[in-house]
């Protein structure tokens, strides 16, 4: 199978992350998470952290190799050879946005395909920016990442 590239800011990456990453590792030859380095919000965590989490979280995926990036992910998948760009589906809600960075996705690189994947069910609530704002306000995340953010989190926020 061809390879497949997996973006997102990963602020932090979530077990919801890991789940649609070790699916995608069962279907393609390589699995490329691209961490966006422009957020364009107010990250918890800068590039370098945001990097080295992922690696660690995936590190015992053999086909899943992490990279920052920017720019455009058309470009970025053409410079890595990777025709697919996956998505990951939690909500109906999500579809809607989604749907349209792949239709421009479409428009600008008609040769990439974008697959969609749902998360297991424990993971369709689970978001990034609600693990983020539970661990600022002191509760337990830990059922929603991996100890190594856990902990990275709680350094983070005290």
């Amino acid at each position: 199978m061809p390879s497949v590239v997996y973006p997102g800011t990963f602020d932090p990456i979530t077990n919801g992350h890991r789940d649609l990453v070790r699916r995608a590792a069962a279907l393609f030859d390589r699995v490329l998470v691209a961490v966006v380095v422009d957020t364009g919000k107010n990250p918890a965590f800068d590039i370098e952290r945001r990097v080295v989490l992922a690696r660690q979280v995936l590190g015992d995926l053999p086909q899943v190799e992490v990279v920052p990036f920017s720019g455009l992910l058309v470009t970025f998948a053409r410079e890595h050879e990777t025709p697919v760009i996956l998505r990951g589906l939690r909500a109906l809600s999500d579809f809607e946005f989604e749907f349209q960075l792949a239709g421009m996705n479409r428009r600008m690189a008609p040769e990439i395909e974008t697959l969609f994947l749902t998360p297991a069910e424990p993971y369709t609530v689970l978001s990034s920016s609600l693990v983020r704002e539970i661990a600022r306000l002191g509760g337990d995340v830990s059922s929603f990442v991996a100890p190594v953010v856990q902990a990275a989190l709680q350094e983070r926020f005290g």
